[in-house]
């Protein structure tokens, strides 16, 4: 897609969309998507727009030193993407297979806007998968006697990868603090519970027996507080007292490989901007 996205965070003020709006005609820009929305708790202001690549004056890196003295007079944090420049995406497993599967079949259909580059899992079940797919695969082990070394050896195996995002694909090993500071705002989790209930393992099992009615999975940004980082999606499906527990995992995993396509796409085609724990997703 021949378009720059812009995406603008900054304090609300009188005339903004004016301002941008001046600043993309001053640079010949056709603007072919707009979006945006005022959080008047924390006022604060959020934008995107997509702008022809064709119709801009200038290169790219002109247009971004342009915007910058713009963006530093509004105190605006910002950022302008290519979106012909596909996002380099690294897929995190253990054992489960379904969203992996589901997530390398959707790129080799070219269905993502991005490319998978790699899996990375602490089990070798997932290597076969890969390996259909033409997809580097590597493997590090993590033991409880040896966790710190191993931790250590996973972060390096993550920075050879040179990931633009991070997919926890049902990745079932805590990410450290200091990888969820480096690629803050690029690791996505799926969740296999509708967040805030059932943080933790086996949600299936307590969902069952809490007689829940509505199962579901989450997917949003990793931070070091386990299973608490700003949602960019949820999904549910109706159950009964007549679903076993097994019956729930398999309609739960069906829902956790399209929530998890969908927040990983809206990410990829720069749609979520964060506030504090939340974030604004432009449809």
């Amino acid at each position: 897609m021949s378009v720059y996205r812009l995406l603008i965070s900054c304090p609300d003020t009188h005339g903004l969309v004016a301002v941008v709006s001046q600043f993309i005609l001053e640079c010949n820009g056709n603007i072919k998507e707009a979006h945006h929305h005022l959080d008047e708790q924390n006022n604060q202001f959020f934008m995107r727009i997509e702008i022809g690549v064709s119709s801009v004056s200038c290169t790219l890196d002109e247009l971004k030193q342009a915007f910058k003295n713009l963006a530093d007079q509004y105190n605006m944090i910002w950022q302008i993407n290519d979106a012909a420049k596909f996002k380099r995406i690294l897929i995190m497993g253990s054992k489960s297979s379904h969203c992996v599967a589901d997530l390398l079949h959707r790129d080799h259909e070219s269905e993502l806007e991005g490319k998978v580059i790699g899996v990375l899992s602490n089990h070798q079940r997932l290597k076969k998968i890969a390996s259909w797919y033409d997809i580097d695969f590597k493997q590090v082990e993590i033991n409880a006697g040896t966790k710190e070394i191993d931790i250590v050896k996973m972060t390096d195996a993550v920075d050879s990868f040179k990931p633009d995002v991070i997919v926890l694909a049902r990745y079932m090993q805590i990410i450290p603090q200091d990888l969820c500071e480096k690629y803050a705002g690029k690791i996505i989790n799926i969740h296999h519970s509708f967040l805030p209930s059932f943080v933790g393992a086996n949600p299936y099992k307590r969902a069952a027996d809490r007689g829940v009615k509505l199962i579901g999975a989450t997917c949003h940004y990793v931070t070091a507080n386990l299973d608490e980082g700003p949602i960019i999606e949820q999904d549910v499906v109706r159950v009964d007292h007549g679903n076993s527990i097994s019956d729930m995992k398999k309609m739960g995993q069906d829902v956790e490989k399209i929530t998890l396509a969908k927040g990983l796409q809206y990410h990829l085609e720069d749609r979520v901007l964060t506030c504090n724990n939340k974030t604004v997703v432009f449809s």
